[in-house]
Parts: structure tokens; C-alpha cells; sequence
């Protein structure tokens, strides 16, 4: 009996189905979206990273009190916290400054754990009085003349904005996010250049079907579009087997660095923008690899015939 579908008689004519080339394409297509997906994910959450740290640290800076060293205790406790006092006043009355808070006892317990380990009281230590100011948006300081008032209200007083060890930090961001991008690219080259390479290797072993189709009229266009179509479902498939593997993966990262005590790591995290783009994977992978096969089999065809 003769099928009434022209489309399906049509795709039957380039023995597409089933070809060596095909698994190993839905191989590389998946490992080449699970490494593009962990690298996405990574790139993305450095990104997110990068902004919490801008709005958060770029906009406060610290205020470091001495404490006194006094052979009476508590006598040195009450003079530092006068010095505190002096110095916090003095800071509320800045024009640029939107909040002030001084940092608590259990709140320096807190900071000075992982050091001291736990049953430390650190009422009977020297310990420094830390103050955290908040800066107004939009706002710049010269910090320099701020250290250098600081010292004149109190000489015990220390001023730390975080900027010196925060641009390290941005730097070494940067250098990882530039390292992710170019696996990223690599991982697109390698993909692309196997899809190039199976393409052309199935062209030749076809090439006398693709004669005939020719000789019935048959244009170039018709064939890469067939090609195109093939590789696009295995993009498509290669690209969900590798996504499967991937967000898995993705959870596991982020359940590790969540482990990091207070560190800054933490403050990456994806978007659900972020997850869309990596959900989306399969329709890229999808689009890539039609696109290349349909331009591979273009100028393959172009140079054979």
C-alpha cells in the first residue's frame, strides 16, 4: 500500500534514520550541554555574586575602636567604649552617611568563633569595638580625609572600606568568569566542528543517492534541509539527556559552597532568568546543530556537484 504522505516519503529518501553518526552525535551533544550548562550556571551565579557584593559591601565601610590596655579591666572597658561613643557621633553627623550601628557583643562572639573556637567569652579579652556604617547611595567619600578625622576625634579609631581587598576579589571574579566564557566558546567550537566533520562523512557515504536526487531536480536546499532537520531532533535530544545530568550537578555545586561558613560564596545564587536560559539549552543546542548541518551540507554540496 502506498502512503498518501508525501512527507513521510520524502524524508525517507536520505537513509538518515538510524546511522552510526547519529549516536555519536547525541553523545557529544550531551556532554557538551552538561558542560555548557554547569559552566552557564557558573558564569551566571558569579554575575549575581559580583552584584551582591556591590550593593552590599561598595556601599558600607567599618570603623575599627582599639581597645585600651589598662591593668584595670573594667576601667579599660568603659574608656573604649567612650571612644566608641565619640567616634559613633561623629559619624552620624556625616552628610553622606545614612545609618550607623554598633556591633554588638554576641554579634563580635559571632565573628570571632572560627578563630577562638566556641566557650570563649570575649567580655574578659581585649577585643576591638567594631561599627558598621551604612553610605548613602549614589555617594562618594574621600576616604583618605575620613581616616584622617577619624584619628584626630579618636586615636584609637581605624578605618576600613573594603575596597582594597574587594577589588582582589572583583579581579579574581573576573578572571574566573573570563576562564567559564572560554570553556563556553570552546565547548560550542568542539560541538560545532563534530556536527561539521559526521555531516560531511555521511554527505560522502551518500553521495550517490544524492546523484540521483540531482538528476530528478532535486536542489541543494532540499537535502540540507533534511540534514538540518536530522540534527536539529538530535540537538534537541543530545541537549535534554545532557540538561538531565546537568541540574543535578548544578544542586550539588551549590549544596557544597552553601557548606562555606560566612564566606562570600554564598552570595551566589541563579535568578529564575537564570534558570530559563538554562532550561532553554535544548532549543540552542537544538538550533546550533541545524543551522550547522544545513550550512555544512550547503557548501559541501556546492563543492562535490
Amino acid at each position: 500500500m502506498i502512503s498518501n504522505d508525501p512527507l513521510i516519503s520524502r524524508k525517507q529518501e536520505l537513509p538518515l534514520k538510524d546511522n552510526t553518526t547519529s549516536l555519536f552525535l547525541k553523545v557529544i551533544i550531551s556532554i557538551a550541554i552538561f558542560l555548557f550548562a554547569v559552566t552557564l550556571a557558573g558564569v551566571l551565579s558569579i554575575n549575581s555574586m559580583l552584584n551582591a557584593w556591590n550593593n552590599s559591601i561598595l556601599g558600607s565601610l567599618t570603623v575599627q575602636i582599639m581597645p585600651i590596655n589598662n591593668a584595670n579591666h573594667d576601667l579599660a572597658l568603659k574608656q573604649t567604649l567612650e571612644q566608641q561613643n565619640i567616634t559613633v557621633e561623629f559619624l552620624k553627623k556625616l552628610p553622606e552617611v545614612e545609618h550607623v550601628s554598633v556591633l554588638s557583643d554576641e554579634q563580635l562572639e559571632k565573628l570571632l568563633k572560627p578563630w577562638l573556637g566556641d566557650g570563649i567569652d570575649i567580655s574578659n579579652l581585649p577585643t576591638p569595638r567594631l561599627i558598621d556604617v551604612k553610605i548613602k547611595k549614589n555617594t562618594e567619600i574621600n576616604y583618605t580625609k575620613l581616616a584622617e578625622k577619624l584619628s584626630e576625634i579618636s586615636p584609637f579609631a581605624s578605618l576600613d572600606n573594603h575596597k582594597l581587598w574587594l577589588d582582589k576579589l572583583i579581579k579574581f571574579a573576573d578572571g574566573l568568569k573570563i576562564l567559564a566564557l572560554t570553556i563556553l566558546f570552546l565547548v560550542i567550537a568542539i560541538t560545532s566542528g563534530a556536527i561539521f566533520y559526521t555531516t560531511q562523512s555521511n554527505l560522502g557515504l551518500h553521495h550517490n543517492i544524492i546523484e540521483i536526487l540531482h538528476i530528478m531536480g532535486a536542489k541543494d536546499t532540499y537535502v540540507a534541509q533534511q540534514y538540518a532537520r536530522r540534527d536539529a531532533w538530535l540537538g534537541f535530544i543530545g541537549g535534554c539527556i545532557g540538561l538531565f545530568f546537568a541540574i543535578p550537578t548544578i544542586f550539588l555545586i551549590a549544596r557544597l559552597a552553601e557548606q562555606i561558613e560566612g564566606g562570600i560564596i554564598s552570595e551566589a545564587h541563579l535568578s529564575p532568568f537564570s534558570w530559563m536560559l538554562i532550561l532553554a539549552l535544548p532549543l540552542f543546542s537544538s538550533g546550533a546543530s541545524m543551522l550547522t548541518a544545513y550550512y555544512t551540507v550547503k557548501r559541501t554540496l556546492e563543492k562535490m556537484m
